[in-house]
């Protein structure tokens, strides 16, 4: 009896994972370059497994119920949005825009397109009268967070006319299961992911690409889950009414 409680509880904790998922992807449907998530359950274990502790055989107590093992990012591409922005681009085809932080040198990648010109200052290699090295301003492509977009070499890209097509690098790897997200938007290759290499995709200016969270994809997926946490809270109070019942008979 109490493994239906344990079955009804640990289903609706699970089914609450779920709708946080999906409820992340319904907030960024309309962000420019969102990758949404899915989930993946897996079953638990239904019989005790043989364990080994302090060199004694223990028993591992077997599982109830399902629950989620992980979430997936989804890749794949979806549409440009015409935003008419000469500062905003879009890749046809694979591959990421580099982003450089240039006070800790991290480098992360998104699909964001959405760019801007950012101020910068640089040292000119000169110095002043007191041994001060001189400083100039420079304007940048960056993001609205204060890093700065990596050019096909992998340095910065300054800008004189905005007008002009700008040598934004496209970079890619072998695969992309298990990059980790660092926000909506940007991600960090792991290991796995292979090393970096210069992506085929196509730049396309005056353009962003669009979330590809499906918005009726992801309703659905609501109320699966909300069906799913109600079915696994009826079995609690069932359980319970069925142990009540039977201890009333015991009186």
């Amino acid at each position: 009896m109490n493994q239906s409680f344990y079955i009804g509880a640990v289903g609706a904790q699970q089914q609450l994972y779920h709708l946080n998922v999906h409820g992340d992807n319904i907030a960024n449907v309309n962000t420019y370059g969102f990758k949404a998530d899915r989930s993946y359950f897996t079953a638990l274990m239904y019989q005790n497994h043989r364990g080994a502790l302090d060199g004694q055989y223990t028993e591992l107590p077997m599982g109830v119920g399902a629950r989620m093992l992980m979430t997936g990012t989804d890749h794949g591409q979806a549409g440009p949005a015409d935003t008419g922005r000469l500062l905003d681009y879009y890749i046809e085809g694979e591959g990421f825009f580099g982003l450089v932080d240039l006070a800790t040198g991290d480098v992360t990648f998104t699909r964001n397109g959405a760019f801007m010109m950012s101020q910068l200052q640089r040292p000119t290699g000169e110095v002043d009268e007191n041994g001060e090295p001189i400083m100039e301003t420079i304007y940048a492509l960056g993001d609205d967070t204060g890093r700065f977009v990596l050019s096909e070499e992998g340095g910065l890209i300054p800008i004189t006319d905005p007008k002009e097509e700008l040598p934004i690098g496209i970079f890619d790897f072998a695969n992309y299961d298990g990059m980790a997200r660092l926000d909506d938007t940007r991600f960090l290759p792991v290991d796995k992911n292979g090393n970096l290499w210069y992506g085929d995709g196509k730049l396309v200016q005056g353009c962003v690409e669009r979330s590809n969270a499906d918005l009726a994809d992801e309703l659905t997926k609501v109320i699966e889950a909300q069906r799913a946490y109600g079915a696994a809270l009826k079995m609690v109070i069932t359980s319970d009414e069925i142990e009540s019942t039977i201890n009333n008979l015991r009186n």
